[in-house]
């Protein structure tokens, strides 16, 4: 399965493709991402991985940002 489909949110329908998109728009924290999509608004079991999401797409944009300086 492609982790891109992987479904983050439960409670909301809400995949990892959409969260990396959020965090390729600009948002940065789950807080961010529960006003734009309302991740872990519900059982919050989501958030963890939502952040971990968010960081990783940080991470390879801030290297793909700092390779082509």
């Amino acid at each position: 399965m492609n982790s891109s489909t992987m479904y983050v949110c439960i409670c909301r329908g809400i995949t990892a493709k959409q969260i990396k998109q959020e965090a390729l728009n600009g948002c940065t924290s789950v807080r961010s991402l529960c006003k734009q999509l309302g991740v872990a608004q519900q059982c919050g079991k989501c958030a963890t991985l939502a952040k971990e999401i968010i960081i990783s797409t940080t991470n390879e944009l801030n290297s793909t940002s700092t390779t082509q300086i």
